[in-house]
């Protein structure tokens, strides 16, 4: 169940307009997802949104966009977002995610959450070696 109504017109408002099309454009589609239109009912918001996410989801950068989808999946994971789970799974697959990445992906997301909480719990000391500032090897193996 949602907090609000979505817009029923949102694209009657330019800058919402503006905002979809440049989505449309981005992604070669005509969709528009239950995310942007939620969002439409705040124009402002809705563009600051979308700016962010072109810049680093739809623009080529160090990472290639199949990486960037796992990492929004693991954080979307943790964070307990079913809504973006499901959204950068369908953007993995459409990226080239095959199965056995997912299987690998849902297994590292499951043991980082095994070993962050044991870390918490015993409160273990961060390594000198593992500090930014440390000069020598970044990771020992």
């Amino acid at each position: 169940m949602t907090t609000r109504t979505a817009p029923s017109a949102p694209e009657h408002d330019d800058r919402v307009k503006a905002v979809f099309d440049d989505i449309r454009t981005t992604r070669n589609t005509d969709y528009i997802n239950n995310l942007w239109r939620m969002l439409a009912f705040d124009p402002v918001l809705l563009e600051r949104t979308w700016t962010e996410v072109k810049r680093l989801m739809a623009t080529p950068s160090h990472l290639d966009p199949l990486t960037k989808e796992l990492i929004y999946i693991a954080v979307s994971i943790t964070n307990a977002c079913s809504y973006c789970v499901h959204s950068h799974t369908a953007g993995a697959r459409a990226k080239g995610m095959t199965d056995a990445q997912h299987a690998e992906l849902l297994a590292i997301v499951g043991l980082a959450a095994k070993t962050n909480q044991l870390a918490t719990g015993l409160q273990v000391p961060v390594d000198a070696l593992f500090d930014a500032g440390h000069e020598g090897l970044a990771h020992p193996r």
